[in-house]
C-alpha cells in the first residue's frame, strides 16, 4: 500500500523525514519487523514500544509512528501522533481495507458464557454449511486449524489480521468473543459488527474496571458502537433475565431479540429435565413450541442455546434447521466438559472463575449426583488479579460436599495469600487449602469414592499454568486420570 494512502487514516500527525513510497506490513512488535514495515510504538503494561523503535528500524522499518520525536539512526520517517493506541486502530483497519465489511460479524460479550455461545454459534454455522472463523479465549479457529491467542480479544492489529485472513480463506462469517478490556482499550477499532450478543454481567475484572457500574458500561460499548445506519441488517440479542439488558437496549436503534427463562422473552424454555447425560426442554419461540434434546449439560447451557437460536432466527434461518444443528452439538471444550474415562467416578472440567459461573457449574452437575455420593469441587483463582471476588467464589463452591481451594495462575502471588482469601467465604468446614494445583487435583481424586463427581474449575481448556511470568504445562484432566488409575485400577 502507498505510504501516503495508509497515513491518510490519521487526521492529526507531524511527519519528520521523507516518507517511503510503499509499506508492505504493519507491526507493533520489533521482532516481527521485515523490510518496508510501518512500526507503531505502543505503550504496554510492562514494556514501551518506543524503547524498541531503533531495533525496528534496524530490522527494516521505514516508518515509525510515535508519540514523541525519537533519536533514530537510519533511513526512516517518523510520524508523531497524540495517541499511538488510537493510531493503531485507524491504521490497521485501513491497511487491511476494512475486512469486517465483507463478513457477517457476530460479537458475544458478557461475564460468563462468551466462549460457549461463540463456540455454539460457530459450530452451528459450520453444520449449516457456512464457512466461519472463531476467535476468543480458546484461540483463533480458521477452517478447523486452531491458532493460539494471548487475550480473549486480541489487539487491534491482530484483530484486523484475523478478520482479513478469514476473508481471504473464504469465510462468510466470523464469531468473536468481545471482552470488556478489548472494548475499553480500543482493540476492536474498525470492526463493524452485524450481531451483538449479551450473555450476562456478574462480578469480575473489578481490578481493571474499579466498579460494577464501569464494568457494565464497558460492555455497553459493543451495542452503542453498532452505529445508527438502519439501512444495515443488524440485530441485538439480549438476556431478558439480566437487568443490564434494559440499559443496552437503549444504546442501539437496531432490532432487539430477547431470550431467558424467568422474564418474558421471545425465546424461552420450559420443562427442562436431565436424563442420561442429556438435557431436554421445550423451546418457546415466536413460531410456537419445539422439543429440544441436546448433549450440553445444565441450565446455563439452555440460556446459551436460546441466545444462539435467537441469533440465527434474527438472520432469517428456519427454526427447524437451527434445532437440528443444536441436537448435533458436542460440548464446548473446557466448559462443563465430561472427561471420558474407565474410572468409577465422574470428572468434569470447567472454566468457571467467577461466583456466578461456579454456582452454574455445580447446578449443572447436581442432577447426576447419586444418593450417598459426594460432589467434590476444586476451585482456584489467579494471582495478582481481582481479590474482591475470591470469598464469593468459595461461598458458591460451598454448595459442594467437599471443596478444595487452590490457585489458577498464581503469577507472583503466594499460594497462601490466594487460598486464605478464598477460605474467608467458605460456609462449612469440609474443605482443604492446597496451593499447588497439581497436588490439589491429586487430592480431589484421592478422597473420591466410586460414584462421586469431581469438578475441576478455573482452567477449563487451558493446558498450562502461569507461575511468575512463565507458562508451565498443566492439565487437570491428565493429572486426575493418572491419579485415578493409581487409586482405582
Amino acid at each position: 500500500m502507498y505510504a501516503e494512502e495508509i497515513l491518510s487514516a490519521l487526521p492529526h500527525k507531524k511527519i519528520i523525514g521523507r516518507l517511503p513510497n510503499n509499506i508492505k506490513d504493519i507491526a507493533i512488535d520489533s521482532r516481527g519487523v521485515q523490510p518496508s514495515t510501518l512500526f507503531i510504538c505502543i505503550k504496554g503494561y510492562t514494556v514501551d514500544g518506543h524503547d524498541f523503535a531503533q531495533k525496528a528500524v534496524d530490522a527494516g522499518a521505514t516508518i515509525v509512528v510515535t508519540e514523541r520525536a525519537l533519536d533514530l539512526k537510519g533511513n526512516v520517517a517518523q510520524v508523531v501522533v497524540d495517541s499511538t493506541d488510537r493510531a493503531l486502530g485507524l491504521l490497521a483497519a485501513k491497511f487491511f481495507d476494512y475486512p469486517s465489511n465483507d463478513l457477517t460479524m457476530i460479537g458475544v460479550t458478557g461475564t460468563n458464557g462468551k466462549t460457549s455461545v461463540a463456540g455454539i454459534v460457530h459450530n452451528i454455522l459450520v453444520g449449516l454449511g457456512e464457512k466461519s472463523a472463531l476467535s476468543g479465549t480458546i484461540g483463533f479457529n480458521l477452517n478447523g486449524v486452531l491458532y493460539e491467542s494471548a487475550n480473549t480479544t486480541s489487539d487491534a492489529l491482530n484483530t484486523q489480521q484475523m478478520i482479513f485472513r478469514a476473508k481471504m480463506e473464504g469465510c462468510r462469517a466470523m464469531v468473536m468473543e468481545v471482552s470488556s478490556h478489548g472494548l475499553v482499550l480500543g482493540r476492536l477499532a474498525g470492526v463493524d459488527y452485524d450481531v451483538a450478543i449479551f450473555t450476562n454481567l456478574t462480578h469480575d475484572h473489578l481490578d481493571f474496571h474499579g466498579t460494577m457500574e464501569e464494568y457494565g458500561n464497558a460492555k455497553g460499548l459493543l451495542f452503542s458502537q453498532l452505529g445508527q445506519d438502519l439501512s444495515k441488517n443488524k440485530s441485538v440479542i439480549l438476556n431478558a433475565d439480566d437487568p443490564w439488558s434494559e440499559r443496552y437496549a437503549k444504546l442501539t436503534p437496531f432490532p432487539i431479540w430477547t431470550y431467558g427463562l424467568k422474564n418474558q422473552a421471545l425465546f424461552s424454555a420450559q420443562n427442562i429435565r436431565y436424563e442420561n447425560g442429556m438435557t431436554y426442554f421445550d423451546m418457546l419461540t415466536p413460531e410456537g413450541i419445539f422439543p429440544v434434546a441436546m448433549h450440553l449439560l445444565g441450565e446455563f447451557n439452555v440460556y446459551n442455546i436460546l441466545a444462539a437460536t435467537a441469533t440465527f432466527y434474527s438472520r432469517g434461518f428456519a427454526l427447524e434447521l437451527i434445532i437440528e444443528q443444536i441436537e448435533n452439538l458436542s460440548p464446548v471444550k473446557g466448559r462443563m466438559e465430561k472427561v471420558h474415562t474407565e474410572l468409577p467416578i465422574q470428572i468434569f472440567i470447567d472454566y468457571a472463575h467467577t461466583p456466578d459461573a461456579i454456582e452454574k457449574a455445580i447446578d449443572a452437575a447436581l442432577p447426576y449426583k447419586k444418593e450417598g455420593s459426594k460432589l467434590i469441587f476444586l476451585v482456584g483463582t489467579g494471582g495478582n488479579r481481582d481479590k474482591s471476588k475470591r470469598p464469593a467464589m468459595a461461598e458458591k463452591a460451598s454448595i459442594a460436599d467437599y471443596v478444595i481451594l487452590t490457585t489458577d495462575d498464581p503469577r507472583y502471588e503466594a499460594y497462601d495469600s490466594i487460598t486464605s482469601d478464598l477460605a474467608k467465604g467458605m460456609l462449612h468446614d469440609n474443605y482443604a487449602c492446597i496451593g499447588d494445583r497439581a497436588e490439589a487435583v491429586r487430592h480431589a481424586v484421592e478422597i473420591a469414592d466410586p460414584g462421586d463427581i469431581i469438578i475441576f474449575a478455573g482452567k477449563g481448556h487451558e493446558d498450562y499454568q502461569i507461575i511468575e511470568d512463565k507458562k508451565y504445562p498443566h492439565s487437570d484432566a491428565q493429572i486426575a486420570i493418572e491419579a485415578g488409575k493409581l487409586k482405582f485400577v
